[in-house]
């Protein structure tokens, strides 16, 4: 018998479900009203024309119409210029 106790397992390393993350129409693609067109963490992209901005940060189409991407130039909280992505519904 050992004299020592073998290496146990935490209970950290548990399964846990896929969050389906990421662009779900493309540009050029028809959208219906309420359908989802981005799901992601944070604002990698932003909200248009016709584009509504969930809690969880994502992104829908208010109208139904075609899915335009655009990169748009915004000024940071520091004073810099950066560009960032634009969805729009048009």
């Amino acid at each position: 018998m050992a004299h020592r106790g073998g290496k146990k397992t935490t209970g950290i390393s548990r399964n846990t479900q896929p969050k389906y993350l990421g662009v779900k129409l493309f540009s050029g693609q028809k959208a219906k009203i309420g359908s989802v067109i981005i799901r992601q963490r944070g604002t990698k992209f932003r909200p248009g024309k016709n584009v509504g901005h969930g809690k969880d940060d994502t992104l829908f189409a208010l109208k139904s119409g075609k899915v335009i991407f655009q990169k748009k130039g915004f000024v940071a909280f520091n004073g810099k210029k950066k560009k960032k992505n634009v969805v729009h519904v048009v």
